[in-house]
């Protein structure tokens, strides 16, 4: 499923946020990026893992970081999740799934003896030329601010 190793070029974007504008890494050049991929606006794990960043963001911002997510959510669900929870960052809809394949986070999953296909809970980390400096696979929902400053010893 994971074809993206750290080192390579990050995958275009192409993407419209909660609003409508479209969003593309060159519109990153120069500044970091935190591009978290989640399952589902408003289920438990989205929520805690979102708050999570939304409660650091500021510190992230202060570190040189802008934070991203994407789901396969529309525009509208975006919407209402960050009022529902005072998100200060952008949602990317990718109700195509173009963006999560093209970040190799869209796969076969299994829960609860079934199998189906669905976003695997993903953080690239994107450095200020557009390369993939981190990797984070197994996210801890309710740490992830953490998880992410140790991954990249801030």
């Amino acid at each position: 499923m994971f074809h993206l190793n750290i080192g390579d070029q990050a995958p275009e974007l192409d993407i419209k946020d909660q609003n409508g504008k479209l969003h593309k890494i060159a519109d990153y050049q120069g500044k970091k990026v935190v591009l978290y991929f989640y399952p589902k606006d408003m289920t438990p794990g989205c929520t805690i893992q979102s708050c999570d960043l939304r409660d650091n963001y500021e510190s992230l911002k202060a570190d040189g970081f802008e934070v991203i997510g994407v789901s396969a959510d529309d525009e509208t669900r975006h919407q209402k999740f960050i009022e529902k929870h005072d998100l200060p960052f952008d949602l990317l809809a990718d109700v195509e799934k173009e963006l999560l394949n093209r970040y190799g986070v869209w796969g076969e999953k299994k829960f609860m003896g079934k199998i189906y296909d669905g976003i695997h809970r993903t953080t690239f980390i994107i450095d200020e030329n557009g390369k993939i400096e981190n990797i984070i696979k197994k996210v801890k929902t309710k740490i992830h601010t953490e998880q992410i400053r140790a991954e990249l010893n801030l």
